[in-house]
């Protein structure tokens, strides 16, 4: 009887371990479990901030990509208009130039004879030649005399016989042949180029930002 019992009982001690260890076991398991999902979480949500991340990344690329692209194109197309207009402001001014020598008044006349003396201050010694075109020459030769006498008193300048092709203002040279001016219209303009350039441009500028543009040079 004893013997019996003492089976029992091992067999009921065995069948707690038993139970404890498959209990053990199964928390250790389930830990395991909770671990294992907890980390894949962890490497998924890491995943998902990484994808979000480049594709942010990417969206930021494509949007400064698509920002820079319309921004040059804008550039383009306001350098084109800019350049645009400098060539007719260029033209208007060759316009009245040529307006102010065809009316032939006073005004010209005045032109006319600044730019004689500024000739003759780029060649300070000796005779004058000066040329200029058909239509100047018809009207200044009959007083060339005495207009040299008011425009440059005490330098002689000799008016040549035959005309040019330009559009208004003179040529003048020494008698040697060796130093030209040239302040035809045509030839201070190309002179005044870059210059000018420069102050159509700022003027425009300023314009263009007094009336709230977003032209920008």
């Amino acid at each position: 009887m004893n013997s019996e019992l003492a089976v029992s009982d091992l067999e009921r001690a065995l069948l707690d371990r038993a139970k404890r260890l498959a209990e053990e076991y199964l928390d250790k398991a389930h830990d395991a479990r909770e671990r294992i999902i907890q980390d894949e979480n962890e490497r998924l949500q890491l995943r998902e901030e990484r994808e979000t991340l480049a594709a942010e990344a990417d969206g930021e690329r494509l949007y400064r990509r698509r920002v820079q692209a319309s921004e040059l194109r804008l550039q383009a197309e306001l350098d084109k208009l800019r350049w645009q207009l400098v060539v007719e402001v260029k033209e208007t001014v060759r316009g009245r130039l040529a307006a102010l020598a065809e009316a032939d008044g006073p005004q010209y006349d005045q032109v006319i004879g600044t730019l004689l003396r500024q000739s003759a201050k780029a060649i300070p010694n000796g005779v004058l030649r000066v040329e200029m075109n058909a239509r100047d020459l018809e009207r200044y030769a009959p007083q060339w005399l005495a207009l040299c006498a008011e425009w440059l008193p005490g330098r002689e300048a000799e008016l040549a016989e035959s005309p040019l092709h330009i559009d208004g203002g003179i040529l003048v040279r020494d008698a040697a042949n060796r130093e030209l001016v040239d302040n035809s219209f045509r030839g201070r303009m190309e002179r005044l180029e870059e210059a000018l350039n420069q102050v159509i441009i700022e003027r425009l500028l300023v314009r263009a930002n007094g009336m709230g543009s977003g032209w920008h040079g």
